[in-house]
């Protein structure tokens, strides 16, 4: 009888664990990422390179730590660009600004949208987890990102 409570209570922490450890990656998979600025670095005949910082703001209770994160910058269905952001470490509920660096090797149109989509991967306890972000910014946050005269 002693052995089947101890083993019910494995099973009941197990689950419980499971369920946290799932509630979380979803929260995680909900990060709200937003352009707070861009700076034009050079231009020359190979493209436009910029500085760039986002901001992601984490949901989940977990501290995400996250390695070199490519991003790709989307106009009208084709990949106008390529960036990569330093690693950062979001904290639980709380808001990080990332830098990075962004090319392409030409402009959007001004009636164009804009959409930055890349995969982060964080390492989580021992294994690393890929969630994906996709951010639409408005026209105006748009062609501040990609300096369009």
């Amino acid at each position: 009888m002693e052995s089947s409570k101890k083993a019910g209570m494995v099973v009941l922490f197990v689950l419980g664990m499971s369920i946290f450890g799932y509630s979380q990656y979803a929260s995680a998979s909900q990060i709200e990422v937003g352009i707070s600025q861009s700076q034009l670095l050079n231009e020359d005949e190979n493209g436009v390179n910029y500085n760039i910082e986002l901001q992601f703001e984490n949901p989940s209770l977990l501290i995400l730590t996250a390695g070199k994160t490519e991003f790709f910058v989307i106009s009208n269905d084709e990949i106008i660009g390529k960036g990569s952001l330093d690693p950062f470490t979001l904290q639980p509920l709380d808001t990080s600004y990332v830098k990075g660096t962004f090319h392409t090797d030409i402009n959007a149109d001004e009636s164009s949208s804009l959409k930055i989509s890349g995969v982060i991967k964080y390492d989580l306890l021992g294994t690393t987890v890929d969630v994906p972000f996709v951010y639409y910014p408005t026209d105006e946050q748009a062609r501040e990102f990609i300096h369009q005269k």
